[in-house]
């Protein structure tokens, strides 16, 4: 049985050396190393880098800009009222929140946050904590007599927020003195 500290490469296989180019007529890969005569690729520095396309202006710069992306947005799982109803159905009681719903695989990714949607119908009370109701599911979920707790959500402090606290703090150290 081979150990992993008596590893050898297999035999014709293996380690390769480096080719060493430059070093003279004998050996084989003189004068101009393998790249031929003149031109472009034959200088050193030459432009090989992805998108070059020999001086006319690359796509990724022809194409104009469109759009926005905003890095704070927030994004929600969403899952409908329907979906609760056929867990309450199941079987499911008590409280019903992000965790829950995702073991019960009503979503995949938890993004930043679980939205209640009110599309279909509940029948039993049901307690459902999420990070944002829509108005529908609200009103559907506490006519069927059951309540809807709001999980404040964590998001990331944008340079704005950001801003306006230090001018605050800044404000609140100026009052004191």
């Amino acid at each position: 049985m081979n150990e992993l500290s008596k590893l050898t490469p297999p035999k014709g296989g293996g380690a390769k050396e480096k080719k060493r180019v430059g070093r003279g007529q004998a050996s084989g890969q003189g004068k101009t190393a393998g790249r031929g005569g003149k031109g472009q690729k034959a200088r050193s520095g030459n432009m090989n880098f992805i998108g070059f396309e020999g001086g006319q202006s690359p796509l990724q710069r022809r194409v104009p800009k469109r759009g926005f992306t905003n890095p704070f947005r927030i994004e929600y799982a969403l899952v409908n009222v329907a979906e609760l109803e056929t867990l309450v159905q199941g079987g499911a009681k008590g409280t019903l929140g992000p965790i829950e719903l995702h073991t019960h695989g009503l979503f995949k990714d938890h993004k930043h946050g679980l939205k209640i949607l009110g599309d279909g119908e509940i029948t039993k009370a049901i307690t459902v904590r999420a990070h944002k109701f829509s108005a529908s599911a609200r009103e559907k979920i506490e006519k069927a007599g059951g309540t809807c707790e709001v999980i404040e959500i964590k998001h990331k402090v944008t340079p704005q927020e950001k801003k306006a606290a230090e001018r605050t703090a800044a404000k609140a150290a100026k009052a004191k003195a």
